[in-house]
Protein backbone atom coordinates (compact mmCIF):
# COMPACT_ATOMS: atom_id res chain seq x y z
CA UNK A 1 0.00 0.00 0.00
CA UNK A 2 1.29 3.46 -0.90
CA UNK A 3 -1.70 5.75 -0.45
CA UNK A 4 -1.30 9.42 0.37
CA UNK A 5 -5.00 10.35 0.02
CA UNK A 6 -5.54 11.48 3.59
CA UNK A 7 -2.25 13.30 4.09
CA UNK A 8 -2.07 17.08 3.94
CA UNK A 9 1.49 18.29 3.48
CA UNK A 10 2.80 21.80 4.16
CA UNK A 11 6.18 23.36 3.36
CA UNK A 12 8.19 25.46 5.81
CA UNK A 13 11.09 27.83 5.15
CA UNK A 14 13.27 29.89 7.45
CA UNK A 15 14.50 33.01 5.71
CA UNK A 16 16.38 36.22 6.35
CA UNK A 17 17.27 39.17 4.16
CA UNK A 18 20.77 39.85 5.39
CA UNK A 19 21.01 42.89 3.13
CA UNK A 20 18.28 44.65 5.10
CA UNK A 21 19.94 47.48 7.04
CA UNK A 22 17.34 47.32 9.81
CA UNK A 23 18.19 43.67 10.36
CA UNK A 24 21.93 44.42 10.33
CA UNK A 25 21.42 47.19 12.88
CA UNK A 26 19.46 44.82 15.11
CA UNK A 27 22.29 42.30 14.94
CA UNK A 28 25.22 44.65 15.51
CA UNK A 29 24.99 45.00 19.31
CA UNK A 30 25.43 41.23 19.66
CA UNK A 31 28.38 40.76 17.30
CA UNK A 32 31.86 39.97 18.58
CA UNK A 33 34.88 37.85 17.63
CA UNK A 34 34.26 35.41 14.78
CA UNK A 35 30.65 36.54 14.64
CA UNK A 36 31.57 39.71 12.79
CA UNK A 37 30.06 41.37 9.75
CA UNK A 38 33.61 41.52 8.36
CA UNK A 39 33.87 37.73 8.48
CA UNK A 40 32.91 36.40 5.04
CA UNK A 41 31.93 32.94 6.29
CA UNK A 42 29.69 34.49 8.92
CA UNK A 43 28.18 37.05 6.56
CA UNK A 44 27.16 34.54 3.90
CA UNK A 45 24.73 32.89 6.34
CA UNK A 46 22.56 36.00 6.11
CA UNK A 47 23.08 37.32 2.61
CA UNK A 48 20.81 36.20 -0.20
CA UNK A 49 20.15 36.84 -3.87
CA UNK A 50 16.44 36.03 -3.73
CA UNK A 51 16.94 32.25 -3.91
CA UNK A 52 13.77 31.73 -1.90
CA UNK A 53 11.64 32.97 -4.80
CA UNK A 54 12.86 30.07 -6.93
CA UNK A 55 12.44 27.61 -4.06
CA UNK A 56 8.81 28.66 -3.75
CA UNK A 57 8.24 28.73 -7.50
CA UNK A 58 9.68 25.22 -7.76
CA UNK A 59 7.12 23.98 -5.22
CA UNK A 60 4.27 25.60 -7.12
CA UNK A 61 5.44 24.05 -10.40
CA UNK A 62 6.61 20.63 -9.28
CA UNK A 63 4.70 19.89 -6.02
CA UNK A 64 1.10 20.96 -6.48
CA UNK A 65 0.09 18.72 -3.56
CA UNK A 66 1.66 21.17 -1.05
CA UNK A 67 -1.21 22.84 0.82
CA UNK A 68 0.41 25.78 2.60
CA UNK A 69 3.83 27.40 2.42
CA UNK A 70 5.10 29.04 5.61
CA UNK A 71 8.05 31.43 5.60
CA UNK A 72 9.50 32.09 9.07
CA UNK A 73 11.16 35.51 9.28
CA UNK A 74 12.15 38.28 11.67
CA UNK A 75 9.80 41.13 10.71
CA UNK A 76 10.66 40.78 7.00
CA UNK A 77 8.84 39.78 3.82
CA UNK A 78 10.43 38.44 0.59
CA UNK A 79 10.12 40.96 -2.23
CA UNK A 80 8.43 38.52 -4.64
CA UNK A 81 5.52 37.84 -2.31
CA UNK A 82 3.47 40.94 -3.08
CA UNK A 83 3.25 40.11 -6.79
CA UNK A 84 2.55 36.45 -5.99
CA UNK A 85 -0.41 37.32 -3.76
CA UNK A 86 -1.83 39.64 -6.40
CA UNK A 87 -1.62 37.11 -9.25
CA UNK A 88 -1.96 33.68 -7.58
CA UNK A 89 -4.68 31.35 -8.79
CA UNK A 90 -7.11 29.49 -6.55
CA UNK A 91 -5.19 26.27 -7.08
CA UNK A 92 -1.87 27.68 -5.87
CA UNK A 93 -0.87 27.33 -2.21
CA UNK A 94 -1.20 30.03 0.39
CA UNK A 95 2.10 31.62 1.41
CA UNK A 96 2.04 32.76 5.01
CA UNK A 97 4.66 34.86 6.78
CA UNK A 98 5.33 33.69 10.34
CA UNK A 99 7.27 36.08 12.57
CA UNK A 100 9.81 34.84 15.10
CA UNK A 101 7.64 36.25 17.87
CA UNK A 102 4.92 33.73 16.95
CA UNK A 103 6.99 30.55 17.22
CA UNK A 104 8.98 31.87 20.20
CA UNK A 105 5.79 33.05 21.93
CA UNK A 106 6.48 30.98 25.07
CA UNK A 107 10.09 32.15 25.40
CA UNK A 108 10.23 35.68 24.00
CA UNK A 109 13.14 36.51 26.29
CA UNK A 110 15.59 34.76 23.90
CA UNK A 111 14.75 37.10 21.02
CA UNK A 112 16.23 38.46 18.87
CA UNK A 113 17.84 35.31 17.47
CA UNK A 114 20.00 35.29 14.32
CA UNK A 115 20.77 31.59 14.32
CA UNK A 116 19.01 29.23 11.91
CA UNK A 117 19.58 26.26 14.22
CA UNK A 118 17.81 28.02 17.08
CA UNK A 119 14.97 29.15 14.82
CA UNK A 120 14.51 25.72 13.22
CA UNK A 121 14.07 24.24 16.69
CA UNK A 122 10.78 26.13 17.03
CA UNK A 123 9.16 25.67 13.62
CA UNK A 124 6.85 22.94 14.92
CA UNK A 125 5.06 25.73 16.83
CA UNK A 126 3.75 27.39 13.65
CA UNK A 127 -0.01 27.83 14.20
CA UNK A 128 -2.18 25.45 12.14
CA UNK A 129 0.87 23.64 10.77
CA UNK A 130 -0.07 20.26 9.29
CA UNK A 131 0.99 17.07 11.01
CA UNK A 132 3.07 16.23 7.93
CA UNK A 133 5.34 18.98 6.64
CA UNK A 134 8.57 19.43 4.72
CA UNK A 135 11.32 21.75 5.86
CA UNK A 136 13.27 23.64 3.18
CA UNK A 137 16.31 25.85 3.49
CA UNK A 138 15.83 28.89 1.29
CA UNK A 139 18.40 27.55 -1.20
CA UNK A 140 16.68 24.17 -1.60
CA UNK A 141 14.94 24.00 -4.98
CA UNK A 142 12.85 21.24 -6.53
CA UNK A 143 14.59 20.19 -9.73
CA UNK A 144 11.91 18.00 -11.30
CA UNK A 145 8.29 16.99 -10.59
CA UNK A 146 7.89 15.10 -7.32
CA UNK A 147 5.18 13.05 -5.63
CA UNK A 148 3.91 13.04 -2.03
CA UNK A 149 5.59 9.64 -1.69
CA UNK A 150 8.97 11.33 -2.21
CA UNK A 151 8.39 12.75 1.29
CA UNK A 152 5.91 10.43 3.02
CA UNK A 153 4.87 6.82 2.44
CA UNK A 154 1.78 5.68 4.35
CA UNK A 155 2.31 8.63 6.67
CA UNK A 156 5.92 7.75 7.45
CA UNK A 157 8.65 10.27 6.57
CA UNK A 158 11.09 9.32 3.83
CA UNK A 159 14.52 10.04 5.28
CA UNK A 160 17.43 10.40 2.88
CA UNK A 161 20.88 9.73 4.25
CA UNK A 162 23.71 7.29 4.76
CA UNK A 163 24.93 5.56 7.88
CA UNK A 164 28.23 7.00 9.11
CA UNK A 165 30.39 6.41 12.16
CA UNK A 166 30.75 9.08 14.80
CA UNK A 167 34.07 10.87 14.49
CA UNK A 168 35.02 9.68 17.97
CA UNK A 169 34.78 6.09 16.68
CA UNK A 170 37.10 6.76 13.72
CA UNK A 171 40.67 6.26 14.94
CA UNK A 172 42.53 8.73 12.72
CA UNK A 173 40.03 11.50 13.46
CA UNK A 174 40.22 10.86 17.19
CA UNK A 175 44.05 10.99 17.08
CA UNK A 176 43.99 14.17 14.98
CA UNK A 177 41.64 15.80 17.47
CA UNK A 178 43.95 14.98 20.39
CA UNK A 179 46.91 16.33 18.41
CA UNK A 180 45.11 19.65 17.91
CA UNK A 181 44.48 19.90 21.65
CA UNK A 182 48.14 19.05 22.36
CA UNK A 183 49.19 21.92 20.07
CA UNK A 184 46.91 24.29 21.93
CA UNK A 185 44.53 24.61 18.99
CA UNK A 186 40.77 24.25 18.99
CA UNK A 187 39.59 20.68 18.83
CA UNK A 188 36.91 19.65 16.36
CA UNK A 189 34.52 19.42 19.29
CA UNK A 190 34.78 23.15 19.92
CA UNK A 191 34.15 24.18 16.31
CA UNK A 192 30.78 24.36 14.60
CA UNK A 193 30.26 22.02 11.71
CA UNK A 194 27.26 20.60 9.86
CA UNK A 195 28.48 17.04 10.41
CA UNK A 196 29.27 17.59 14.08
CA UNK A 197 25.84 19.12 14.72
CA UNK A 198 24.24 16.03 13.17
CA UNK A 199 26.25 13.78 15.47
CA UNK A 200 25.12 15.78 18.50
CA UNK A 201 21.52 15.44 17.31
CA UNK A 202 21.75 11.67 16.93
CA UNK A 203 23.51 11.33 20.28
CA UNK A 204 20.68 13.13 22.09
CA UNK A 205 18.29 10.45 20.83
CA UNK A 206 20.62 7.68 22.03
CA UNK A 207 22.72 6.80 18.98
CA UNK A 208 26.38 6.34 19.94
CA UNK A 209 28.06 4.17 17.30
CA UNK A 210 26.73 5.51 14.00
CA UNK A 211 24.24 8.04 12.75
CA UNK A 212 22.13 8.53 9.62
CA UNK A 213 23.89 11.42 7.93
CA UNK A 214 21.70 13.71 5.88
CA UNK A 215 22.65 16.03 3.02
CA UNK A 216 21.28 19.34 1.74
CA UNK A 217 17.81 18.13 0.78
CA UNK A 218 14.33 19.02 2.11
CA UNK A 219 13.37 17.07 5.23
CA UNK A 220 10.02 15.36 5.80
CA UNK A 221 8.89 15.91 9.41
CA UNK A 222 5.98 15.03 11.67
CA UNK A 223 4.77 17.71 14.06
CA UNK A 224 3.59 15.23 16.69
CA UNK A 225 7.05 13.66 16.92
CA UNK A 226 8.57 17.03 17.83
CA UNK A 227 5.73 18.01 20.14
CA UNK A 228 6.04 14.79 22.13
CA UNK A 229 9.84 14.89 22.38
CA UNK A 230 10.05 18.52 23.49
CA UNK A 231 7.15 18.11 25.93
CA UNK A 232 9.25 15.43 27.63
CA UNK A 233 12.61 17.17 27.08
CA UNK A 234 11.89 20.87 27.38
CA UNK A 235 15.39 21.56 28.68
CA UNK A 236 16.87 20.22 25.42
CA UNK A 237 14.81 22.73 23.46
CA UNK A 238 15.61 25.63 25.79
CA UNK A 239 19.32 24.87 25.66
CA UNK A 240 19.35 24.89 21.85
CA UNK A 241 17.47 28.17 21.36
CA UNK A 242 19.55 30.25 23.77
CA UNK A 243 22.32 30.89 21.21
CA UNK A 244 21.89 34.02 19.12
CA UNK A 245 24.50 32.74 16.66
CA UNK A 246 25.60 29.23 15.75
CA UNK A 247 27.38 27.35 18.49
CA UNK A 248 29.32 24.09 18.49
CA UNK A 249 27.01 22.71 21.23
CA UNK A 250 23.87 22.91 19.13
CA UNK A 251 21.87 20.15 17.48
CA UNK A 252 20.00 20.26 14.16
CA UNK A 253 16.26 19.81 14.51
CA UNK A 254 15.90 17.84 11.27
CA UNK A 255 18.55 15.29 12.27
CA UNK A 256 17.08 15.00 15.75
CA UNK A 257 13.64 14.30 14.26
CA UNK A 258 15.10 11.81 11.78
CA UNK A 259 16.71 9.78 14.52
CA UNK A 260 13.59 9.84 16.66
CA UNK A 261 11.67 8.33 13.74
CA UNK A 262 14.44 5.78 13.06
CA UNK A 263 14.59 4.81 16.73
CA UNK A 264 10.86 4.09 16.82
CA UNK A 265 10.88 2.45 13.38
CA UNK A 266 8.58 5.11 11.96
CA UNK A 267 10.59 6.01 8.86
CA UNK A 268 11.42 4.88 5.35
CA UNK A 269 15.19 5.10 4.87
CA UNK A 270 16.61 5.95 1.48
CA UNK A 271 20.31 6.29 0.62
CA UNK A 272 19.76 8.01 -2.72
CA UNK A 273 19.82 11.77 -2.16
CA UNK A 274 18.56 12.49 -5.71
CA UNK A 275 20.42 15.79 -5.35
CA UNK A 276 22.43 18.19 -7.47
CA UNK A 277 24.54 20.09 -4.93
CA UNK A 278 26.40 23.20 -6.12
CA UNK A 279 28.55 24.66 -3.36
CA UNK A 280 31.74 26.05 -4.87
CA UNK A 281 31.75 28.73 -7.56
CA UNK A 282 35.46 28.59 -8.36
CA UNK A 283 35.00 26.82 -11.69
CA UNK A 284 34.64 28.85 -14.92
CA UNK A 285 31.19 29.92 -16.11
CA UNK A 286 31.05 27.41 -18.96
CA UNK A 287 31.30 24.59 -16.40
CA UNK A 288 27.99 25.60 -14.77
CA UNK A 289 26.35 25.93 -18.18
CA UNK A 290 27.41 22.39 -19.08
CA UNK A 291 26.52 21.02 -15.62
CA UNK A 292 22.99 22.44 -15.48
CA UNK A 293 22.36 21.63 -19.14
CA UNK A 294 23.37 18.00 -18.64
CA UNK A 295 21.77 17.44 -15.24
CA UNK A 296 18.47 19.09 -16.18
CA UNK A 297 17.80 16.10 -18.47
CA UNK A 298 18.15 13.59 -15.62
CA UNK A 299 14.67 12.97 -14.22
CA UNK A 300 16.09 10.99 -11.31
CA UNK A 301 17.41 14.24 -9.77
CA UNK A 302 14.58 15.91 -7.87
CA UNK A 303 16.47 18.33 -5.63
CA UNK A 304 18.86 21.20 -6.31
CA UNK A 305 20.83 23.09 -3.68
CA UNK A 306 22.72 26.21 -4.77
CA UNK A 307 24.60 27.03 -1.59
CA UNK A 308 26.02 30.49 -0.91
CA UNK A 309 25.26 31.80 -4.38
CA UNK A 310 25.94 35.30 -3.05
CA UNK A 311 29.65 34.38 -2.97
CA UNK A 312 29.78 33.83 -6.73
CA UNK A 313 30.95 36.42 -9.22
CA UNK A 314 28.23 38.54 -10.80
CA UNK A 315 28.34 36.79 -14.18
CA UNK A 316 27.75 33.42 -12.53
CA UNK A 317 24.95 34.75 -10.34
CA UNK A 318 23.28 36.28 -13.40
CA UNK A 319 23.56 33.02 -15.34
CA UNK A 320 22.14 30.83 -12.57
CA UNK A 321 19.29 33.27 -11.84
CA UNK A 322 18.50 33.40 -15.57
CA UNK A 323 18.54 29.58 -15.71
CA UNK A 324 16.16 29.40 -12.74
CA UNK A 325 13.84 31.96 -14.31
CA UNK A 326 13.65 29.88 -17.47
CA UNK A 327 13.14 26.68 -15.47
CA UNK A 328 10.18 28.07 -13.56
CA UNK A 329 8.70 30.43 -16.15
Amino acid sequence: MNSQKNIQIDAVFTWVDGNDQKHIDKMMPFLAGNNSWKNKKFKTRFQQVNEIEYSVRSIIKFASFIKNIYIVTDNQTPSFLKEYNETKSENEPEIKIIDHSVIFRDCLDVLPVFNSMSIETMIYKIPDLSEHFVYFNDDFILFNPIKPSDFFIDGLPVIRGRWSKFDINIMYKSIHNRFLIFQGKKSKKSMYGYKRAQQISANIVGFTDKYFRMHHTPTALKKSTLELFFAENKNVMLQNIQYKFRNSKQFILQTLANHLEIKHKNAILKNDFQLLFIRSFKKPLFWYKILLGFKSKQKSIIFLCVQSLDNAKKEKINFIISWLNNRFA
